[in-house]
């Protein structure tokens, strides 16, 4: 879900360092990184004495911090915040379903991987897809007053559904993905990738 923050920090125009880390416990598990992130997962997010592990309470927390013409947030009392918040944690549905089929394709032995978990995860995910589908019905971006925040995460949550699915038999989110894949910050996120990194190191994986 690193893509996420990356590209959410790339959209605000935000200077900052981008550390990666291998696809290994031995590199997720140092004493040095779990005294940051005590789960060892990424995204962590680590600005001044602020320190957040969950790529949510990330965007939320750039948006309010930075964001404070309001361009990629929707804050309490306007009347798209309900909705924006929505979609904020949506975009982890979506996401948790994505994520199971990643573990059953890449990281469990073909001997070791149920096919019951991989038919129902991507039922799941296909579910999920068809609810943005009827949600984007009319408009570019997920909020009818146009692009925010929560588009860099339910984006994110779409790419990964569209390397593991596609996007067959889902015309507007199709366009909706094809819009959010031009946008420069999504260009610059994509090359920072761990979806890309995982790709290119993880033979097989499509």
């Amino acid at each position: 879900r690193s893509m996420r923050s990356v590209w959410l920090l790339h959209e605000l125009s935000l200077e900052f360092e981008l550390v990666t880390l291998g696809f290994s416990m031995a590199a997720l598990r140092t004493p040095e990184y779990l005294a940051i992130s005590p789960l060892g997962r990424v995204p962590c997010l680590v600005d001044g004495d602020v320190t957040l592990i969950e790529s949510g309470a990330i965007c939320q927390y750039l948006c309010e911090r930075y964001d404070s013409a309001g361009a990629l947030h929707r804050a309490p009392g306007h009347a798209e915040r309900n909705a924006w918040l929505q979609w904020l944690h949506f975009a982890e549905t979506i996401a948790v379903h994505g994520a199971s089929l990643v573990q059953q394709q890449v990281f469990v032995a073909p001997a070791d991987r149920s096919m019951v978990v991989i038919k129902l995860e991507a039922r799941r995910l296909r579910k999920a897809l068809e609810v943005l589908e009827q949600g984007l019905e009319g408009r570019d971006f997920l909020l009818a007053s146009g692009f925010s925040a929560v588009d860099t995460a339910v984006g994110y949550s779409v790419h990964l559904a569209r390397e593991l699915l596609g996007l067959d038999g889902l015309p507007t989110l199709a366009g909706y993905y094809a819009r959010l894949a031009a946008r420069p910050a999504f260009q610059r996120a994509l090359d920072q990738a761990p979806l890309k990194a995982m790709k290119d190191a993880v033979p097989g994986f499509a």
